[in-house]
Order: structure tokens, then sequence, then C-alpha cells
């Protein structure tokens, strides 16, 4: 199953128009230049960058078909279907298995203090409904919600949840997982620690800027296990220099725009995004022509 699915994963952007409605042509040149200009491994679909909390079920089910029959037999496709609807969050779970996933995703549930008995719980109904291989989505950052060493093993307990997509700056924890549990799936989450995460042997990364960096996330990757540590460090700065931009002018939007000089027809970002301004625009041409 490592074999498998590892690798490097976009987190996929989703196209929408000027009135927040899935631009569904423009979503389809997003995946293929994903798949073809950026080359990546697979797909991470329904995640936080493709504006998943913001959409409705029938959106979702709407965007998990669209990468599909647009991905399928070309990259890996993992769909994240967590919500702290449970009943959304199996009902998309079916929906993703059917339509031949890989495997599944799920943030852990957030909003609402739930205890980690609910929370296991969460995993196993979603799982037990599917039959679906499932990856935890650990973000605590927006979340509120941290896990320990000891509970990943008890989740780990449960032979479908093969790993977890780590979006946590706690490098200690993740170098324990890595020592505990070298034979589930650890995905770096945080694009600017590509480098970091990579020393110590993730499987693969999963992010939001691989849909306009998917090319250079990719060599620092295989640099690092490689052993190439200068030279996958050198492509980090870069890397860096890049998502510092973005961060700045405003991550999705800044994306998107990116994309834009690059020919893809990448769309708006869904209210209350705000849009940018044409300072951002000018500023967001002038990344992609400085790093990419």
């Amino acid at each position: 199953m490592k074999t498998k699915l590892g690798g490097i994963y976009s987190a996929l952007m989703v196209a929408y128009d000027e009135d927040g409605n899935i631009n569904e042509n423009g979503t389809r040149e997003i995946i293929r230049h994903n798949i073809h200009k950026m080359e990546v491994d697979g797909l991470y679909v329904g995640g936080s960058t493709g504006e998943n909390f913001m959409i409705s079920t029938e959106e979702k089910k709407r965007i998990l078909y669209i990468a599909m029959d647009e991905g399928r037999g070309q990259v890996k496709l993992m769909a994240q279907v967590g919500s702290v609807n449970l009943k959304e969050a199996v009902e998309l779970g079916k929906y993703a298995t059917d339509l031949g996933y890989d495997a599944l995703s799920a943030v852990t549930p957030f909003y609402y203090k739930f205890d980690f008995e609910e929370i296991k719980n969460y995993y196993n109904t979603i799982i037990e409904a599917t039959g679906n291989y499932m990856v935890i989505y650990f973000i605590p950052s927006l979340t509120g919600v941290n896990l320990s060493l000891d509970q990943f093993g008890e989740l780990f307990e449960n032979e479908k949840i093969i790993g977890v997509k780590f979006s946590h700056g706690d490098f200690f924890l993740l170098e324990r997982l890595r020592k505990a549990y070298p034979d589930h799936l650890i995905y770096a989450g945080l694009d600017e620690m590509m480098l970091s995460a990579a020393v110590l042997h993730v499987d693969g990364g999963i992010g939001s800027t691989y849909n306009v960096n998917g090319i250079r996330a990719k060599q620092i990757y295989t640099l690092a296990k490689g052993g190439k540590i200068k030279e996958a460090r050198e492509l980090q700065h870069t890397t860096n220099d890049l998502i510092e931009g973005i961060l700045a002018n405003g991550l999705y939007q800044t994306i998107k725009e990116i994309m834009k000089t690059q020919g893809v027809d990448a769309g708006y970002c869904r209210q209350p995004t705000k849009r940018l301004s044409e300072e951002g625009i000018i500023a967001a041409k002038e990344l992609a022509e400085k790093y990419l």
C-alpha cells in the first residue's frame, strides 16, 4: 500500500465563476495542468484548497466526479470526505468509493470539542460504511484538534487507517510517528517544510502550492530521499520565497492567478474569500515571472 499510494499530491484547486458556481471546464483544466505540467503523482480532492468547507454536499460530489472522470488511470486519487456532519462524511465516502477513489481522507471533526473516543468512532464509522482505506487529515492549526502518538496508535489499530496527512509543525511528533509506525503512510502537509519532512522519510506530500510548484516539490522530495541535501535545500529556499510571496498576497487567490499566467482558466475563489485587487493581480504575475 505504501508503494502504491506514496508520492506528491496536489491539494486540488477548484475553479469557481464570478457568482461562486463550479466552473467545470476550468476545473478540468486545473486537473490536466496538475497531471501533465506539474507531473504530480496524485490528486487530493475535496480538501481545504478546494474551498471544500464552503460548498454544498452536491457540489462536493460534483467535484469528486469531475476529478475522477478527468484523472482516472493517470494519477492516484484520494478523496477528502471529512465533515463535522458525520452523515455527510459517510455519504461522500460511499460516493467516492463507488467512483473508484484509491483512498479516502477525512479531517478530524472540528469546532465542537469532541473527545478522542468520539473522534475514533467518527473514523471507524466512515470506514465501516465504505470499506475503503482512510488517511487521517491532521491539521490542528485549523481544527484545534491535537492527537498524541498513543492516540495515533489507537487509530492505526483499524487496519483500514493506512496513514496521516501531517499538516502540523510539530516535527518531534512527526519523527516519533515515523519511527513507531514505519508501515503507515505519512504525507507532509506543509509545503514550506517538505525538505525537513523528507529527511525524516515521509512517504510523500500533499500541498496547495503544488498546483503551480509541483515540479520543484517533486525535485526537493527526490533529492532529499537520495541524500542530496544541499541541492534540495537550495530548491526549498526558492520554494519558500515563492510561498512567502503567495501568503502575503492571499493564498488561494494568488495560486489561481498564477495558474492563469500559465494558461489555465483557474477562475475565482468562493466568497467570503475576497478578490485580488489590481495590485494583487500584478503581484501574482510578478511571483510567477520570478519563481516559476
